[in-house]
């Protein structure tokens, strides 16, 4: 078999060394991507050795092989489908017994296993003793202590792979005793392998098993595949029926039992505990952890130190990253034919939006690594764990799950959280329905995007109030959330799997930079070559549909016209000056783009001495600009640079005159003004609907948008005042009515395409968008429409409304949607 190939699987539970072994073996030589069809990593690596190339793939953490949850299934399918050479199964060897539960499902699918027995830094610091031939004796498996952080045992796994993958006959495993199951067993496996082939691709022995379990991925193999499957299943349903009326338990509970008594057995018999054992650290920490009040409060502190983290500092390291993405911005602009005075090349608008768009989202790269990073110091460390146990109690009676905490925080659980990061660490839920809940709720919180649009509402309409209008805002999207979640779970979610709480309380490990930072570049990298390439695809419809059909050449001709005078007027101004004959009109523009590109370098330049070299550089570029915008003691060209100033200004007026009229015309703006018969229960005219169609890029574009429809009519004016102006119909009921439409809203671009990513699916990527619309119309026009009715002001329907939702929100949690627990110490 020399220079032959091996694949070996790396199988283990959560929080057992498996990161560290898989990096400890594949070193550098690595590649992430995800299983076909499902949102679950794949690492896979590889090392050579003994003149063999050894393929490493590294299984889910996973603490059984149901077919309860994503990370089991792939496990699974894998050992089954792709037969590697060898599965190792790595263990946390500081607890034996609750790692031999996985073991002893490895062993019942028949497939050759060495197991690692990882940590045992941990056993020899404890004082603890393993007898590896009496383990290995009763498995019927190669056992292979290590400790992997430290590279020790690292050869004798490598040689122990290699030999058991030359082997042509693995020893006879371990077969647990179910007791009073095994007589039904044997009835299933004889039916089976008279019946049936399947013998010749699956364990009978396993097969009987899952059966008898209910696992429903076996049963659906069953049914398509027997040739009398009716029959069959029936047979099998009685037999559980009959087992359970005579046994007393469910037969799932009965073979875990039995399970659970053969790891107490074999562990008694290979560990040795030290005399006068102390309770371990990991217990006495729990006692505060995991306290009743204190708990809660811990978790408080660290989500808050996350919060911190991740956003806060994540967002003034982006200060020192944007820079980057700026001159990415301004090379495209180098690049592309340059502006004219009104006149903008479509692919130079183009291709900016494009960087805009890209860039937009590659500016949370920092708020990512520090969030992954942050999130597999929790995961290492053991914590994780004790906050779903913290919080699974209040969640689960919405059929959301105790680790939804940690995205619904990031998500802006109560004002200035990102969807994004926040569903992108739903990726650790492991309940399929409690994860797509969590992923399709997220973006109803509180992101900073929906911010300045509420503080721009707030402002106009409810100044007196503003204390009042901001609880509200900053707390009711938490009160329709949690019901929204429970309706969901209940409806389109109630068909998905959902497995069995398993909360289980590692002990407390001490995370290596190595394994902290390689999963958080690996995350990170895997976002950004998934989510960028759609989101150039959106930006590109965006892009359409607000620049086309753009504006009319009669329309054009006018705005022709205005830059005319405006640049007849600038002449008449400097005529006789030195600077007027270098100012001629097909100057002016490159005064612009020179004027532009000095204030741009003198803002990154460092220090005097910066200033004085962008100063030389830029005279020795044009003198004569150079004397308008540095006129020192000039009185003369002051004055051009007074009047240049206004020039610009009325350019710059110009273009947002034409890009509002373009948006008002566009494909976008024509569909504000269709929603109008829609909208108007709520209060929305089109000019809103505009704004609010603009927000499904990124929702800080409806504040822009509005900005670009109320013209100011004096310099400064700042937009709370043009758009009271403008709208001098709206009312603090119609305030009202639009931020709950903001706090409902689909999620922006950026979030759509995390949707898309971590549900894997495109169907509830459009779900996402859909059903957030159609509530948030909902709630709007009734709050408008009953408001209207009853003659109710702003602040009256405000109050109603969150009464309505409190009590809506205590009704749904009485309603019992408990997970079935199972507790592993």
């Amino acid at each position: 078999m020399k220079n032959e190939k091996i694949l070996v699987a790396l199988a283990g539970q959560p929080n057992c060394g498996k990161s560290t072994v898989f990096n400890a073996l594949s070193g550098a030589s690595q590649h992430v991507a995800n299983y076909p069809g499902v949102t679950v990593d794949k690492m896979t690596g590889w090392y050579r050795h003994n003149g063999y190339r050894v393929e490493l793939v590294d299984l889910p953490g996973t603490y059984s092989l149901s077919s309860y949850s994503p990370e089991e299934r792939v496990s699974r399918d894998f050992i089954l489908h792709e037969k590697p050479s060898v599965t190792v199964n790595i263990m946390d060897a500081s607890n034996l017994k609750r790692c031999l539960y996985l073991t002893f499902q490895l062993l019942e699918m028949e497939i050759p296993v060495v197991l690692n027995l990882n940590m045992m830094d941990v056993v020899e610091k404890r004082g603890m003793t393993i007898d590896m031939e009496t383990l290995s004796g009763r498995l019927g498996v190669s056992v292979v202590p290590t400790t992997m952080k430290n590279g020790r045992g690292k050869k004798e796994l490598q040689d122990v792979i290699d030999v058991v993958a030359a082997a042509e006959k693995t020893a006879e495993p371990l077969h647990i005793d179910y007791q009073e199951m095994e007589p039904v067993l044997r009835e299933i496996i004889d039916r089976l392998a008279t019946e049936t082939t399947f013998s010749v691709q699956y364990p009978l022995r396993w097969l009987a098993i899952k059966l008898m379990e209910g696992d429903e991925a076996v049963q659906g193999m069953i049914r398509d595949q027997h040739p009398q499957a009716d029959i069959f299943m029936a047979m099998v349903d009685q037999v559980r029926t009959d087992f359970e009326k005579e046994v007393g338990d469910a037969p799932e509970v009965h073979i875990a039992t039995c399970r659970y008594k053969a790891a107490d057995t074999i562990s008694k018999a290979c560990l040795q505990l030290p005399k006068g054992t102390r309770r371990p650290l990991s217990d006495r920490v729990d006692d505060l952890v995991c306290h009743r009040f204190l708990g809660p409060a811990i978790l408080v502190g660290i989500i808050w130190l996350l919060y911190y983290l991740a956003i806060v500092q994540g967002y003034n390291i982006t200060n020192y990253t944007w820079p980057l993405l700026a001159k990415l911005r301004s090379l495209t602009e180098a690049v592309t034919p340059q502006p004219g005075f009104i006149d903008i090349p479509l692919i130079r608008e183009f291709s900016l939006w494009i960087v805009d768009s890209v860039n937009a989202l590659l500016n949370y790269i920092p708020i990512f690594f520090i969030l992954f990073a942050f999130i597999a110091i929790l995961e290492d460390s053991g914590y994780m764990p004790r906050m779903a146990f913290i919080m699974d109690r209040l969640f689960s009676r919405f059929g959301l799950h105790g680790q939804s905490t940690l995205p619904m925080v990031l998500g802006g659980i109560y004002v200035g959280g990102c969807a994004v990061p926040g569903v992108m660490s739903c990726k650790g839920i492991p309940d399929e329905r409690s994860r797509l809940a969590t992923i399709l709720i997220i973006p109803l919180l509180n992101c900073l995007a929906k911010v300045p649009l509420y503080v721009l509402l707030i402002n106009i309409y409810f100044a007196a109030h503003k204390a009042w209008a901001m609880f509200f805002i900053s707390t009711i999207s938490l009160l329709m959330v949690l019901p929204v979640a429970k309706i969901l779970t209940l409806t389109v979610l109630k068909d998905k799997d959902t497995a069995p709480f398993v909360m289980e309380m590692p002990p407390y490990h001490l995370p290596t930079w190595r394994g902290v930072l390689s999963r958080a570049v690996e995350r990170v990298w895997l976002f950004m070559r998934k989510i960028s390439t759609i989101v150039v695809a959106v930006a590109v419809v965006v892009f359409v549909l607000l620049q086309f059909p753009g504006i009319g050449k009669e329309r054009m001709d006018y705005y022709q016209t205005r830059k005319d005078k405006a640049i007849a007027a600038f002449n008449k101004k400097i005529k006789g000056t030195p600077f007027h004959e270098g100012l001629q009109v097909d100057r002016i523009m490159a005064m612009m783009l020179y004027w532009e590109a000095y204030k741009d370098a003198k803002m990154g330049a460092g220090g005097q001495d910066g200033v004085a070299a962008v100063n030389a550089d830029f005279e020795a570029r044009d003198a004569l600009f150079f004397k308008i915008v540095q006129p020192g003691k000039d009185m003369i060209a002051k004055k051009v640079g007074r009047e240049f100033k206004k020039l610009v200004k009325k350019r710059k007026g110009l273009l947002r005159e034409m890009r509002k009229e373009r948006i008002d015309n566009s494909f976008l703006g024509t569909a504000g003004r269709w929603l109008e018969p829609v909208t108007r229960w709520a209060g929305f005219n089109w000019r809103v609907n505009v704004a609010l169609l603009s927000a499904l890029a990124a929702k800080e574009s409806s504040v822009a948008t509005l900005g670009a429809l109320y013209e100011q009519e004096e310099e400064g004016e700042a937009l709370e005042d043009r758009m009271a102006r403008g709208e001098a119909d709206l009312t603090p009921l119609h305030a009202l009515a639009l931020m709950l439409f903001m706090v409902l809203y689909p999620p922006c671009m950026a979030t759509t395409m995390a949707v898309k990513v971590q549900s894997g699916s495109v169907k509830w990527m459009l779900f996402s968008i859909g059903y957030p619309m159609f509530l948030g119309l909902s709630v709007a026009s009734l709050v408008f429409t009953l408001g209207s009715i009853f003659g109710l002001s702003g602040l009256q329907a405000m109050f109603a409304f969150y009464l309505l939702a409190l009590g809506f929100t205590v009704f749904m949690g009485l309603i019992k949607n408990q997970p079935e627990y199972i507790k592993l110490t």
